[in-house]
């Protein structure tokens, strides 16, 4: 009779460390992701600041994206041909700095080591795992929310994304 109950008690132990991996995988995916997305972000706003320091941007624009994509493909591998990059770029232009300093002050003031948004946004461009913060949704989300047309729809979208989970 004890070994059975040694073995329930075993089966509930072992249920438990089973529930903390498979919630401590799921949470290192969502960090990831927004890690990722985050970092396209940033990549999208250095195309669109690069862009502007150029001449006849239209033409050197397309040129800009032909290169980086055939450069981060031969370095990186697939996911970063010409159309990605362009989404990459559009990422950034719908997703500007205004909502994403709103959600970081949000943020900031609950903290208690407060830091100026100022520091935050060197001219490199903003810390990536602080960045991350303002985007909760996976890469895959906001590349199809980039298909929907007016930022009020967009942004409708978006909320019930992450109502949805």
């Amino acid at each position: 009779m004890a070994t059975l109950k040694k073995i329930q008690n075993y089966d509930r132990f072992a249920g438990g460390i089973r529930t903390l991996l498979t919630e401590a995988r799921k949470q290192a995916a969502r960090s990831v992701n927004a890690i990722m997305t985050a970092t396209y972000w940033e990549i999208g706003r250095r195309i669109v600041e690069f862009e502007q320091h150029g001449k006849g941007r239209a033409a050197y624009g397309e040129q800009l994206i032909e290169r980086l994509a055939k450069d981060l493909t031969k370095r990186f591998g697939r996911g970063f041909g010409a159309s990605q990059i362009k989404m990459i770029r559009q990422f950034y232009l719908f997703y500007p700095h205004p909502g994403i300093r709103q959600s970081l002050t949000g943020e900031f003031k609950k903290s208690k080591k407060r830091r100026s948004l100022t520091s935050l946004f060197p001219s490199k461009g903003l810390e990536v795992g602080a960045l991350a913060q303002a985007f909760p949704l996976s890469w895959t989300h906001y590349a199809r929310l980039l298909r929907v047309v007016t930022p009020e729809a967009r942004a409708f979208y978006e909320k019930e994304a992450l109502r949805g989970g």
